[in-house]
């Protein structure tokens, strides 16, 4: 598409003994059969930086590739992960103007060409402004559905003098005219960084959340169906990650959930039907240590990945 820029992301040495993801997510789209999935960046902070956030999230998208190239096909499941591979592309990042409402737009009308053929858009941010430009899809493609936020923060903020931000998606998406968001599910919110009022507004607009000790496999399960739309739309903050484990976001998130429900989360995410689309926020490159959150960002793709490819 006119208004994608193609990756810059080496891809490592061709070994046809140890394929790695790069050589199948560089093809161009042209070149498969057919799309079930494709990975899409929107490497802006604007939103960030006007909601107080420390700036370099617009690095995420790509150092995540950077990582998620060099990963192999799962050894354990790998028949299944390469059939996905082989209908799966890397389309590359919307072009970023600064103009945030604009550049929502742009990737709203990027996610909306691929929901309306039935492919998956996973969506590689980007401060978490990228969700609402994620929503804009359904919106542009008039199809409703439901949003899962795993996240440290609701994210239903006021607009700043009128303008969007990190912290406002959620209320923008459940306030559209469209009324294309039905429910907002949160799970992983830190009870010291989110307002009563918050929780109110979300309650009044018939959604639910979950706390970060409330947040375990069997309640992300539980919201995961907690919907009457049969599509979802999941974006998952990295802020919600322990930063002891992802230091390098955003906003970095003391006693924030483990990795490992992190992942298995993000895998359920992939193999639930009703999930129609993905996005990984806030890696934010310039304060990471030693590639350790850009590799974690990337491991929640490849495990939305595996997910994915085991639907039935």
């Amino acid at each position: 598409m006119s208004d994608l820029k193609t990756p810059s992301v080496p891809v490592p040495e061709p070994n046809e003994q140890d394929p790695r993801l790069g050589h199948w997510l560089q093809r161009d789209a042209t070149e498969l059969n057919s799309i079930d999935a494709v990975l899409i960046g929107f490497p802006s902070d604007v939103g960030v930086r006007r909601n107080g956030g420390r700036p370099g999230a617009s690095e995420g998208p790509q150092e995540i590739r950077r990582q998620l190239y060099k990963m192999t096909a799962s050894a354990e499941y790998y028949e299944p992960f390469v059939d996905l591979l082989e209908c799966c592309t890397d389309v590359g990042d919307v072009r970023i103007t600064g103009n945030l409402s604009a550049d929502q737009q742009n990737l709203g009308n990027v996610v909306a060409g691929y929901l309306e053929q039935g492919v998956v858009p996973i969506i590689l941010g980007g401060g978490h402004e990228t969700a609402f430009g994620h929503f804009s899809g359904y919106v542009e493609s008039d199809q409703l559905t439901s949003i899962f936020n795993l996240d440290a923060h609701t994210d239903v903020r006021w607009l700043k003098e009128g303008k969007p931000h990190s912290g406002s998606s959620f209320r923008q998406a459940l306030e559209h005219e469209s009324g294309c968001a039905e429910t907002y599910l949160a799970a992983g919110l830190q009870p010291h960084s989110v307002a009563k009022a918050h929780l109110e507004f979300i309650s009044n607009h018939g959604g639910h959340y979950k706390f970060r000790d409330e947040t375990n496999i069997t309640s992300i399960s539980g919201l995961f169906h907690q919907h009457e739309s049969n599509r979802l739309m999941v974006t998952f903050d990295m802020d919600a990650v322990d930063q002891s484990q992802a230091p390098g976001v955003s906003a970095p998130c003391t006693n924030g959930l483990p990795a490992d429900l992190w992942l298995t989360a993000a895998y359920l995410a992939g193999r639930n039907e009703d999930v129609s689309s993905f996005d990984v926020s806030e890696l934010n490159p310039l304060h990471d240590r030693d590639g350790q959150t850009a590799k974690l960002a990337a491991l929640t793709v490849w495990h939305f990945m595996l997910g994915l490819s085991q639907r039935e």
